[in-house]
């Protein structure tokens, strides 16, 4: 077909950065001479695979299709160029991760942190979304890899666990639950309570394993995300129950995590990629650093 690698980058980046300008920038080419790639990409698919007006670049349903493919294409040739004249580039790149927002502030930024010691010049995305939000951003390719709760279930997807947590109670040093060892569901009930929303994989979890428990606490509050119910606790508005990895430390000076029992209830978080993907240097060393941390918090 007449095109060659260069038109394929060309479409690459223009799809990442929805400008032409930019895009032909970042390639190193005339404005004009990035069109011109372009057209002849799209001549010799016969497709159209970008809709373009004065302010922005979109792709089609097919161009949204061929850049997953064509991202997929480039990443694996530049894993195999890599293998062959050594490791160094693991040091430059980018690598997007999906997570749950209830893993970023106490565990994937300490990750993330080791890794930009390692190396400091790979760019690293975080995308933080609901757990069914990360399971698609991987199975689309729109993130190398995922940091999720659910997953094994997906045929396309590989889940590698990392830890078992429990979920605790969150309450204020202030709070009357503060000195307590453990907290049962129904002392919970008690209390006004943050929840999260049904759209909540949390929520999920939670509601299976309570679904036995007579009295178990009813909303006064709920937030979409298990940080903004974290917010409401903070500022006294309630108590809620919340995995333990999204727990700060115990020299926070606010916030305080009591486990809870009656039941006690796990939520099991791991890594999630396509199966047989090969990631990109920089992502695979970012995924085995995770799996070298495992779930041990900073410090």
């Amino acid at each position: 077909m007449n095109f060659d690698l260069n038109d394929l980058v060309a479409f690459r980046t223009v799809a990442q950065l929805s400008n032409f300008r930019k895009a032909a920038e970042a390639v190193h080419l005339s404005q004009p001479a990035f069109s011109r790639r372009i057209e002849k990409l799209e001549q010799a698919l016969g497709v159209r695979l970008l809709e373009r007006n004065t302010r922005r670049v979109t792709l089609t349903a097919v161009g949204r299709d061929f850049e997953r493919k064509v991202r997929d294409l480039l990443d694996d040739l530049d894993a195999t160029l890599v293998g062959i004249r050594g490791g160094t580039a693991t040091r430059m790149g980018e690598v997007t991760v999906a997570c749950v927002p209830s893993t970023v502030y106490y565990y994937l930024s300490h990750v993330i942190r080791l890794y930009h010691e390692q190396s400091p010049r790979v760019r690293v995305k975080v995308l933080d979304a609901g757990a069914n939000e990360v399971l698609a951003a991987v199975a689309r390719s729109e993130a190398d890899f995922g940091l999720n709760f659910i997953g094994a279930q997906e045929g396309e997807l590989e889940f590698k666990a990392l830890v078992e947590e429990r979920f605790v109670a969150a309450c204020r040093r202030d709070h009357p639950l503060a000195r307590h060892r453990r907290v049962s569901w129904a002392q919970l009930s008690d209390y006004d309570y943050v929840s999260v929303g049904r759209s909540s994989g949390n929520r999920v979890v939670l509601d299976q394993a309570l679904a036995g428990v007579a009295k178990r606490p009813q909303a006064i509050y709920e937030a979409e995300h298990v940080t903004t119910a974290l917010g409401l606790v903070e500022a006294g508005l309630g108590v809620a129950a919340v995995p333990s990895m999204a727990m700060p430390g115990k020299d926070h000076p606010i916030l305080v995590s009591i486990p809870l029992v009656e039941p006690v209830v796990h939520r099991k978080v791991g890594l999630i990629r396509r199966r047989g993907r090969t990631l990109s240097p920089a992502a695979q060393q970012l995924y085995d650093l995770f799996e070298q941390v495992k779930g041990r918090r900073p410090g």
